[in-house]
């Protein structure tokens, strides 16, 4: 079942090496700095899909989360805070309001140690795979943006009305990731002693233990405790960075598409110097005669 819930997104991946590998990324704090569920508050406000005072509840809820005081109850009463809040949401509406503003939102968000790290995966030929306890309908998007090759995410019910039901069809939290990953191994041909996995939560540790090379992340103190008594790599990401302002090797690929739209944009900057030049001639030649 759960690996009916590993979606792929419209990335073209690299050539895989053999036996074929992967990175596992959690979302949260692992590859952005803040809850991608909770970002969206705003914009469903003013999508109309929720109050002021659940945007007030949901702004608490970032600041939980991210000062790293969320223990397994408390994401456990979050889940479900937000799959009640979420009944009756349409989902074609939710998919517009995320899609609309997925880039102001999201983009200034992204660690640009994890982006790297998600380039360096993918010229090394493993397939990059985000693993998020957050919603389908923000995660996929968010791991198209990023070029991740397959998604596992939650999965609300669908009614036939178009609308959640506040039911939850799969919930990609704690041994869940874990399961996902062994399915994903043995359908794709990973060789998870050879994979890597990264995460910031405690919860993620089945995950972790799934691979041969798992990291803590900005870990929360359960995780700390666990990387130091393992000997995992601690890693530190502090810097939110858009992807454009990247460094153009990084962030910016060379492709056809990309080489054609710099041949576009140089010609049109030649364009615009021989017009500026005629202009030029032009008004110094109407000076002289006048003179």
């Amino acid at each position: 079942m759960v690996g009916a819930y590993a979606r792929g997104v419209e990335n073209q991946p690299l050539p895989h090496s053999s036996p074929r590998t992967a990175a596992f990324f959690d979302l949260d704090k692992t590859v952005i700095a803040k809850s991608s569920t909770l970002t969206f508050s705003k914009s469903f406000y003013q999508g109309g899909l929720i109050n002021r005072r659940a945007v007030l509840r949901t702004a608490y809820t970032q600041f939980i989360f991210l000062a790293g005081g969320a223990d397994h109850d408390q994401m456990e009463r979050m889940r479900e805070y937000l799959s009640a809040l979420c009944k009756g949401w349409n989902v074609q509406q939710v998919r517009e309001i995320v899609a609309e503003t997925l880039h102001d939102l999201i983009d200034p968000i992204i660690y640009d140690e994890a982006a790297s790290l998600i380039e360096a995966h993918h010229m090394a030929g493993r397939d990059v795979v985000i693993v998020s306890t957050s919603g389908a309908e923000v995660v996929e998007p968010i791991g198209e943006m990023l070029g991740a090759d397959r998604v596992v995410a939650t999965r609300m019910v669908v009614g036939e009305d178009g609308c959640f039901t506040g039911e939850i069809e799969y919930y990609a939290y704690g041994p869940a990731k874990a399961e996902a990953v062994r399915e994903l191994a043995e359908s794709e041909g990973y060789d998870l002693a050879r994979c890597y996995a990264y995460s910031d939560s405690a919860t993620d540790v089945p995950m972790l233990e799934a691979v041969g090379h798992p990291h803590a992340v900005n870990p929360d103190r359960a995780l700390r405790r666990e990387a130091v008594a393992r000997e995992w790599p601690v890693l530190v990401f502090n810097r939110p960075v858009r992807l454009k302002q990247r460094l153009p090797g990084l962030s910016m690929p060379a492709r056809p598409a990309l080489v054609a739209a710099a041949a576009v944009g140089a010609a049109a900057a030649t364009a615009g110097l021989v017009w500026y030049a005629s202009r030029r001639r032009a008004h110094a030649l109407a000076a002289a005669s006048s003179s």
